[in-house]
This record gives structure tokens, sequence and C-alpha cells, in this order.
């Protein structure tokens, strides 16, 4: 409450704590906590502090002030990530965002790759969706919405990186499949090596970024699950990537009138 008073605080329109995993009993929950951290720890805090709002705010633990939601007319019941919407919704029309790492929020998390799949399409569909329906608004105006190009730009280079992983791999396999074929050995051996390359580059990219998230997040009491970091960069990134491009045609469908917005809430086991 303490984020909402005082004069200094009239234009705070939401309050998002800091989330941490709760069944950490399966190897995948165990993998998205340091997955978690990494947001939390380093995405919402860089955000809030250079832009003064997020992107998105977490659905499950975050403050709203009810002026603030009457002001851009509630949630959208078309989306299919209402909390990215009303984020947007909220920085558009003025109000700003805090991000409280300090309240920490312990949510169930999906424990199967089926589950986390499912979650993940939903995620990358509604931020696709928030990303088609604020486009214009902010390119028509990119001095009045500068922070805002920010976020535009970002997710517009998601959406891009996740295309080029997807038509990339199948253009890895297809050349694996001709060279054994034609016994182009030497091919082989040199698309492995820039493969190499690559993926060393993105693991030590991300092993900065998880070292650091883990080291600010909660004083540093999560450092040791940067074990299952590789876990993480190899499974996790590409289950984004295939969410994002599998959603990308049914977000578009949305927001051209086509599709549907809502969604299902997975049952979730009682943690103890």
């Amino acid at each position: 409450m303490n984020y909402f008073i005082g004069e200094e605080h009239t234009n705070v329109a939401a309050v998002t704590a800091n989330m941490d995993v709760q069944n950490r009993s399966k190897l995948i929950a165990k993998s998205q906590t340091v997955e978690f951290s990494s947001i939390v720890g380093v995405i919402k805090r860089s955000q809030v502090s250079a832009l003064g709002n997020m992107y998105a705010y977490s659905g499950a633990n975050t403050m709203y002030r009810r002026d603030a939601l009457i002001d851009v007319g509630l949630f959208r019941q078309d989306r299919a990530t209402e909390d990215i919407s009303i984020a947007w919704d909220h920085q558009l029309n003025g109000w700003t965002t805090v991000f409280s790492p300090d309240i920490l929020f312990y949510m169930n998390v999906p424990e199967s790759l089926k589950a986390l799949y499912h979650q993940r399409k939903r995620w990358a569909k509604g931020g696709t969706e928030v990303l088609l329906t604020n486009f214009g608004r902010v390119m028509r105006h990119p001095g009045r919405y500068l922070k805002q190009m920010a976020f535009i730009t970002d997710q517009t280079l998601s959406i891009i990186w996740s295309l080029f992983f997807f038509v990339s791999t199948i253009l890895f396999v297809l050349s694996f499949v001709m060279f054994i074929f034609t016994g182009n050995y030497e091919r082989l051996y040199h698309m492995f090596c820039m493969a190499f390359i690559f993926v060393t580059f993105e693991m030590f990219a991300g092993l900065l970024q998880l070292l650091s998230a883990l080291i600010v997040d909660d004083r540093g009491r999560k450092f040791k699950y940067l074990i299952f970091m590789p876990l993480y960069m190899l499974v996790y990134w590409q289950v984004n990537a295939l969410a994002l491009v599998m959603t990308l045609i049914p977000a578009i469908k949305t927001i051209m009138g086509y599709g549907s917005g809502t969604w299902v809430s997975p049952v979730r086991k009682h943690t103890t």
C-alpha cells in the first residue's frame, strides 16, 4: 500500500511483486526458478528503472489502483494475456508502474513439457496480440511514446529471432541429411563448427544474464539454482521460440476479429 500512498505516488497504476516458484520437486520446475529469477531479477528491474514502466505485469501478484483500471476501460476480454494488455493500456494513458522485488509471491508452475508448452503458447499469443494492437498507435507518435518504442522494438526483434531460429533449424536438419547422403563430411564438419560457435556465444550471454539475476534477486539465495542454467537455455528458449512461431497466425487472426483471446486455466496441484 505504501507504493500508492502520498502525492508522489498518485500516478502509480499498479504494483507488481516478485515471483518465486513453490513446487520445486521436479527438474522442470527447478529450472523455471532460474527463469523467473532471470525475468524479475533483470528485465523488470531494468524496464522500470530505465523507462518507468514494464512490458507486462505479473498476472497473479499485482495490486491495481481502481481509478487506473477504470481509466483504461478495465481488463480487455479479447486478449490471451490480460496482464500484458492492461500494462500497455496503463502506460499509453500516462500511468506509471512499480516493481517491488522485496514482496515475494509463491506460485505453482507447469511440471511437464506439455503443460509448459501450452502456457508459453498463451503467453506468446497474448504478447503478439498486444504488440499488434498498439504498434500503429506508437509508430504514429514516436516522440510521444518514445519509451514504448523500446518495448515495441524488443518484441519485434523477439518475433524476428524466433522466425529466424525456426527456419534456420529446418535448414540445418535438411543440410545435415543431405551432407550425410552425399558423403560431404567436410561441409558437415564446418556446419557443426559454426553452430558450436553461435551456441557457445548464446550460452555465454545467457550465463551472464542469469548469473547477475541470481545474485541480485532475493539477496543471492537462489544462486544454487545456477546449475540448472544449461537446461533452461537449451530447452526453454526453444520452447518459447516454437510457441511464438506457432501462435503468430492465430494472434493476427484475433486482431482481425477472426479469433478469440479467451483461455481456460489449467488445473494446478495443491502444494503444502
